[in-house]
């Protein structure tokens, strides 16, 4: 076999390659790293506003050095403000969330948590606000003082969890909570995608081989039609940019099933909707839409001090029923304000004391069931479009990139072959 039949033979293995190390690299390039490996450089990051968008886009430039991080994780807050806006916020309230957990189960678990602390904040507040009242109470009036907060707790706790549900819509972000987590941890966003649709990235990368194997053989001909050097270079670009665009469209195109005579055309994470839901309702249940993110948030978000007020005003009353029908004479005795401050420092410490026992990693397993549920039956019924673009937004505008990059390997291997074969 002479130079020349062996070179011609060699295009399709060669296209097969950029097809397949296209495809590799570039599902690589989506996920990994999970956070920024480069140099970065002080001062670059403000300057990277100046230039063009698309340039500011590269995940390098957005950390203001030269360097990678994968796209997806490099979009991680993006992609909690889309997971909100294009499917929790339609699969579910707060309120649907919150439902879910069972607020009464969260009151007892409260109770179970903290009734044993409970006679350790009352005697250390009102030895705080009012000491010589505490030590000149006889000490059978001080059990009974700590029998009645017993008495009184679980109504106390009950009306507390029942108050957070009625409000819960103005006391929790929920878009802000999955954001602010999602960014914390960008490892999820990888998660989201490689376990809703591992099975159809492994197809993507080895597909790249044979389309371009096929796309190899009209190349090989094309050469010998026209035989100067920049042909295969070029020819690479092409193959390189189809590839990935075909990956792209395969994966989340037609967004509605399409018959094509014996074939039915439909984007790969999409046919298995019903599959992918249960795997992305796990993440979200488990990870991001938690009790405990819940409580933190309540606790901690934009809106805590609305929520540290609602329980705060709830337990004002408990108190005072608390101090039973010796609240007149109390009042007497210590005064008004002082009476006040112990019932308001009573009130706060509460609050901390109400949301901690939410932090419980096996109590948050437990009830993470029902919102998993919750979400993977609503996500079953979400429109194929809706799925697709809950998927596919936080990537959309990073695409050129991928099409690029295939590009850029197709000419290289063009000239590779060249290099070799001549």
């Amino acid at each position: 076999m002479d130079s020349k039949t062996l070179a011609l033979l060699t295009i399709p293995l060669f296209s097969g390659a950029i097809g397949y190390v296209t495809n590799w690299t570039g599902v690589w390039m989506l996920f990994y790293p999970v956070h920024f490996t480069g140099v970065r450089f002080p001062g670059l990051r403000p300057l990277a506003g100046l230039l063009p968008r698309r340039i500011q886009q590269i995940p390098g430039v957005m950390q203001g050095g030269m360097g990678w991080q994968g796209i997806l994780p490099s979009r991680a807050a993006k992609m909690g403000s889309i997971a909100v806006d294009k499917g929790i916020a339609k699969l579910g309230s707060p309120a649907d969330f919150y439902k879910q957990l069972e607020p009464d189960a969260i009151a007892e678990h409260i109770l179970a948590t903290a009734r044993g602390d409970m006679r350790e904040v009352v005697e250390r507040i009102i030895e705080r606000e009012h000491p010589r009242l505490w030590h000149d109470v006889p000490p059978r009036v001080r059990e009974a003082v700590h029998e009645r907060v017993q008495q009184q707790l679980p109504e106390i706790v009950h009306s507390v969890t029942d108050e957070i549900g009625a409000n819960i819509d103005q006391l929790l972000d929920v878009k802000l909570m999955v954001i602010k987590h999602m960014e914390a941890k960008p490892e999820l966003v990888n998660r989201i995608y490689l376990e809703v649709g591992g099975r159809e990235l492994r197809f993507i990368i080895n597909f790249g081989f044979f389309f371009g194997f096929v796309l190899g053989i009209p190349m090989a001909l094309i050469t010998l039609a026209v035989p100067y050097w920049w042909v295969l270079p070029l020819g690479g670009v092409f193959i390189g940019y189809a590839t990935n665009w075909l990956a792209l469209w395969m994966i989340f195109e037609p967004t509605e099933r399409r018959k094509a005579g014996p074939f039915t055309l439909h984007g790969l994470f999409l046919r298995r909707q019903p599959e992918a839901s249960d795997v992305y309702a796990g993440i979200i249940a488990d990870d991001v839409v938690t009790l405990s993110n819940i409580g933190e948030e309540l606790l901690d978000g934009p809106r805590s001090d609305r929520t540290r007020l609602m329980i705060e005003t709830a337990m004002h009353p408990a108190v005072d029923r608390a101090v039973g029908a010796a609240q007149p004479a109390v009042r007497v005795a210590v005064g008004t304000r002082e009476y006040d401050a112990i019932r308001d420092s009573v009130a706060v410490e509460a609050v901390d004391y109400t949301m901690t026992p939410l932090a419980d990693p096996e109590f948050n397993r437990r009830q993470s069931s029902a919102v998993r549920a919750l979400i993977a039956e609503r996500m079953r019924e979400l429109p194929s479009q809706d799925f697709s673009e809950m998927l596919r937004s936080a990537m959309r505008e990073d695409e050129w990139l991928l099409l690029l990059h295939g590009a850029v390997l197709g000419f290289g291997a063009g000239l590779l072959h060249l290099l070799i074969f001549g």
